[in-house]
């Protein structure tokens, strides 16, 4: 996908499955590992704060199993299930996951699961059209990504800022995220997506949007700062 790193989460309750898992991912130059949870109270927690595209998720764990996890949650990142339980294998393909990882995982396998993952969002990323329609006023509304300047969490709804108006739609930031081109649109906080092509200022830990101040979380910043300079700075 380009040269952007899938960024990944591991959760596993077992501190051994953790560790190995994380040696794994180091290996992969196309996985960014962003966070390790040690179950999915933390990872929902995490989730919060830091966007994620890929889960790599053990099932059987205190509190919440990790199917249980992805039937409450209306919205998760993609899902490789890394588990020692070979029963959940038919639901976790009914919840749509990349992969199932039956553990101990050999790393022939890891590698084969992560391809797959990778291949999914390079697809997904070739076939984005450059625009979408969303549901507003009782109509279906055309945005064009080049008109969209950010976009805005707002408890159920998402405001979609443009030079000209902001329209509220009733989403999530991430469903919105999803029909958004990674190349073009970046997270910069919990609660902004930022059209890059459309910063015409950064004054600390906000970016100046067309008259708009948006702000850039501290965790997020250098991410946020890289791909935006893009080593254009004098």
């Amino acid at each position: 996908m380009s040269d952007k790193k899938i960024k990944c989460i591991i959760t596993d309750d077992e501190p051994f499955a953790r560790d190995g898992l994380q040696d794994y991912v180091k290996k992969i130059n196309f996985l960014q590992l962003v966070a390790v949870c040690e179950d999915p109270l933390q990872l929902s927690s995490v989730l919060r704060e830091q966007p994620a595209d890929l889960l790599f998720l053990d099932i059987e764990m205190p509190y919440l199993t990790g199917v249980e996890f992805l039937m409450t949650n209306p919205d998760p990142p993609k899902v490789i299930f890394a588990t020692a339980f070979e029963n959940y294998a038919l639901r976790g393909f009914e919840l749509d996951v990349l992969d199932y990882l039956l553990k101990p995982i050999s790393f022939n396998r890891f590698v084969k699961a992560c391809n797959k993952a990778h291949d999914f969002f390079l697809s997904k990323e070739e076939n984005q059209p450059a625009y979408f329609f969303v549901k507003t006023d009782h109509k279906l509304e055309k945005l064009v990504y080049e008109d969209i300047l950010f976009a805005e969490a707002k408890e159920n709804y998402v405001a979609i800022y443009t030079s000209v108006k902001k329209m509220m739609i009733h989403s999530t930031l991430r469903a919105v995220q999803q029909n958004l081109p990674v190349n073009q649109f970046i997270q910069t906080h919990k609660s902004y997506l930022v059209n890059m092509g459309r910063v015409s200022a950064i004054e600390g830990n906000i970016l100046h949007v067309d008259g708009y101040q948006v702000p850039v979380s501290k965790s997020l910043k250098a991410e946020v700062l890289e791909k935006i300079l893009n080593k254009r700075i004098l």
